[in-house]
């Protein structure tokens, strides 16, 4: 399948965007947008930078598959940390995370500290790009 771009991917489970897009599909490259860890009410989820990592990680994974894409796809993240300490502090417990949500794939990463977030709540915002097989490639309605 050829897909041209590019085109928003907007997967119907996570929270409607506003000037914004969940992902940008362009050929066979998906850019997934910052994902904080907003729940589908619009509300970031309580219980600390590990809580937060699931569900940022967890709404960044539903917009690949949306899709078509696996975590096998990601070629880079980049995670915006409000406290790195703290998610130094949690790293087992986070890549624990990683590997039932993902699986043993790590693409290229960078973690970057910074003052705050859109949402003052927010600890984390995770970033990424996959590139994902044509065969497998599923375009979104336009």
């Amino acid at each position: 399948m050829t897909v041209r771009g590019p085109l928003a991917v907007n997967p119907p489970t996570l929270p409607p965007p506003r000037g914004y897009s969940h992902g940008t599909l362009s050929g066979n490259t998906l850019y997934l947008g910052g994902q904080t860890a907003l729940d589908q009410d619009m509300r970031i989820v309580p219980g600390g930078i590990v809580a937060q990592f699931r569900q940022a990680f967890g709404n960044l994974l539903t917009t690949l598959r949306h899709v078509g894409g696996t975590p096998e796809d990601l070629v880079s993240i980049t995670i915006y940390l409000t406290d790195i300490p703290d998610y130094q502090a949690h790293g087992r417990e986070i890549g624990e995370v990683w590997r039932e949500l993902a699986g043993p794939v790590y693409p290229a990463m960078a973690g970057i500290g910074t003052t705050e977030l859109w949402q003052p709540e927010a600890l984390i915002e995770i970033v990424g790009v996959a590139v994902i097989p044509e065969q497998r490639l599923i375009a979104p309605p336009r």
